[in-house]
């Protein structure tokens, strides 16, 4: 079995992989959402904390697996630095008591493994990944072979959801509040900005459609000033804008590229309003969609375990004393380390 941790971000989670199997033996998740809800966004600092109290938690009920682990895997990038190091430090701890491997894992390659979780690996595939930290479209050839062909040139789309939700009043994480309020909006009542819809770039934008919500909100008065209805029309007509500029962008990148199946990984995959769109996007062009089970969409140490299961047949190992963070940075374009 393999033992992984994910601390990359406000999530603490700690799971347990049957190597043979692939089977999820044990998974447990704490969300620190209400904590970091107060200040409309994770503060990385109250994070770091949390996680060095929830994750020795959830591992005291991991413990009965211990004499049948042959790997510690955990996030070792990217992500907040503080909280990575949360993770890190555990792993490091694991390891070295229970003289075991150590295995790195790149969170974004977790939320690709995060379709392949009790199954096996379906490759080649396109994958977009849609998180609070990232938005890129990534050709997956194999597990070693990785390459990002388009990626944001700013804000992410989950990171976009969570800022206009700040600036409706509705409280964090925004993904799941937007949605639920765009069902009781008019999606055509506000006329917002398809970010780069003239331009021939394969990237996302979704700064200026942003400061657009931004300037609606503020035309409506505010926080204070907006209804109800004015809070669910603009939040529908932000996520038709979002809608459109992914399947523009996407509709070049899939004319160009011949692979069959297509995914949408990251927190952001659980909208179904996205969803039913890219499921109209595949049956155009003759494609399938897979996507994760939604217990599984956002951060998780499940996903990060199922990719460790092929990385611990490949016996990609480091040592305990060398692990560090390798970079919090965004990928901005080319391989996936």
């Amino acid at each position: 079995m393999i033992l992984s941790i994910e601390s990359s971000c406000d999530d603490s989670s700690i799971a347990i992989t049957e190597i043979a199997t692939k089977k999820v033996l044990y998974h447990k998740k704490i969300s620190q959402e209400e904590q970091h809800s107060c200040y409309g966004g994770v503060v990385p600092e109250l994070a770091s904390r949390l996680h060095a109290v929830a994750l020795p938690e959830i591992l005291k009920e991991t413990k009965p697996y211990f004499g049948k682990l042959k790997a510690i895997a955990v996030t070792n990038q990217p992500g907040l630095g503080v909280t990575l190091l949360e993770g890190i430090a555990m792993a490091k701890t694991l390891s070295v008591l229970l003289d075991i491997p150590l295995i790195p894992v790149h969170h974004l390659k977790g939320h690709i493994y995060s379709l392949f979780i009790e199954k096996e690996p379906i490759l080649p595939l396109l994958v977009l990944l849609i998180s609070g930290g990232h938005t890129q479209v990534i050709r997956v050839e194999s597990f070693e072979h990785m390459e990002i062909l388009a990626t944001s040139m700013d804000d992410s789309v989950g990171e976009s959801f969570d800022k206009c939700a700040k600036m409706m009043g509705l409280g964090y994480p925004g993904g799941p509040l937007i949605e639920a309020l765009a069902l009781k909006g008019y999606v055509n009542h506000f006329e917002l900005p398809i970010p780069l819809r003239n331009s021939p770039l394969i990237a996302f934008s979704l700064s200026g459609l942003k400061n657009a919500v931004r300037l609606q909100a503020e035309a409506l008065g505010g926080i204070e000033g907006m209804s109800e209805q004015d809070r669910a029309d603009l939040s529908a007509s932000f996520q038709k804008a979002v809608k459109l500029h992914l399947i523009q962008k996407s509709k070049k990148i899939f004319a160009k590229e011949e692979i069959k199946d297509f995914a949408i990984v990251g927190g952001a995959s659980a909208n179904r309003y996205l969803r039913n769109a890219y499921q109209d996007l595949c049956d155009e062009f003759g494609k399938t969609l897979h996507v994760a089970p939604l217990e599984y969409c956002s951060d998780n140490a499940a996903m990060i375990g199922r990719y460790a299961v092929e990385a611990y047949e490949r016996k990609l190992f480091i040592d305990p004393n060398a692990i560090d963070i390798v970079s919090t940075k965004k990928q901005q374009s080319g391989m996936l380390l």
